[in-house]
Order: structure tokens, then C-alpha cells, then sequence
């Protein structure tokens, strides 16, 4: 199963890119001896449209049109679930175990994801009830795909 996060935005070089890069490796080299294809990070243009309902359809296309056929899709979404990083491994290791080709998490922009966006996800995640800044949102996804990886190989990772 290939891993692949669609963020909205850039991540400018400084201390977020450095440790989301640096998360995206340990997944890279972790997550391949568990049947991972790799993890991909692609960014979307923030939409300079005026109005927020044009700028969450704006991106929702750009988003869509990088959604490949047999994904489940994860939304990050502040009013989605929080579940716990044993839970979140469960979900990773039952679809790549389905043989789900491609999971892909998608961080929308200020505005939010399309409510078709979230309708089509599969699990609708979020990390709390704060409010965080996406760049945040990026890193804290990837380590927590990093985590997952390490709880489902039985490294010693995460002790919980």
C-alpha cells in the first residue's frame, strides 16, 4: 500500500519542514519491511479566490484530481474523530492487510475541506479539539504515521 499526504499549502524550509522531512524518512525506512509502497507528500496551491466557498472548491478539485481509483481517504478534520495512536495503526495495517492500494490523508487549507471531500473519506481524523495551524497538522500527521508503522513492527517506538 502506498502512503501519500495531500496538504493545501507550502511548508517553507525551517524547523517544521525539517521534522516533517525527517518523519517521512523514518516511515520510509520502517514502513517498507511492513508492506508499505513508500510515502508521498504533494502539495496544493492555497486558492487565492475571495470567498471561502470558491476557495474550498478550488482546492477540492486540485485535491480530487490527485485521488487515485482503490484509496480510502482519511480527512483530517477538526471535527473529526481523535482516536488513539494504537487505533490509528489498526487502520493502516487493515487496509494495507484488504490490500487497499492507496491511502491517502488530506489537510485542507483555512477553509477546510469540501463537505464531498469528507463525505467520500473513510475515517474522518482530527488531533483534539485545538485549532492547529496546518504546517502543524502536517508534522503531527507524520509522525503519526511514523508511530503506526513502529506499532505495528513492535518497535519500541511507542510504549503505551
Amino acid at each position: 500500500m502506498r502512503i501519500m499526504v495531500i496538504a493545501v499549502g507550502r511548508l517553507k524550509q525551517g524547523p517544521e519542514r525539517e521534522l516533517a522531512d525527517r518523519y517521512a524518512a523514518r516511515f520510509d525506512d520502517a514502513g517498507r519491511k511492513l508492506g508499505f509502497r513508500g510515502l508521498e507528500v504533494r502539495e496544493i496551491p492555497e486558492s487565492r479566490a475571495r470567498d471561502a466557498a470558491t476557495r474550498i472548491a478550488e482546492e477540492a478539485a486540485a485535491i480530487a484530481a490527485l485521488i487515485p481509483e482503490k484509496s480510502a481517504l482519511v480527512a483530517l478534520d477538526e471535527h473529526g474523530d481523535s482516536i488513539d495512536s494504537s487505533t490509528f495503526a489498526r487502520h493502516l495495517g487493515r487496509w494495507r492487510d484488504e490490500s487497499v492500494a492507496n491511502t491517502l490523508f488530506v489537510i485542507g487549507g483555512a477553509d477546510g475541506l469540501s463537505p464531498e471531500l469528507q463525505r467520500k473519506a473513510k475515517l474522518r481524523l482530527a488531533f483534539g479539539k485545538a485549532t492547529w495551524p496546518h504546517q502543524l497538522v502536517r508534522v503531527l500527521l507524520l509522525e503519526q504515521i511514523y508511530r503506526a508503522a513502529t506499532i505495528l513492527s513492535g518497535h519500541p517506538y511507542h510504549r503505551a
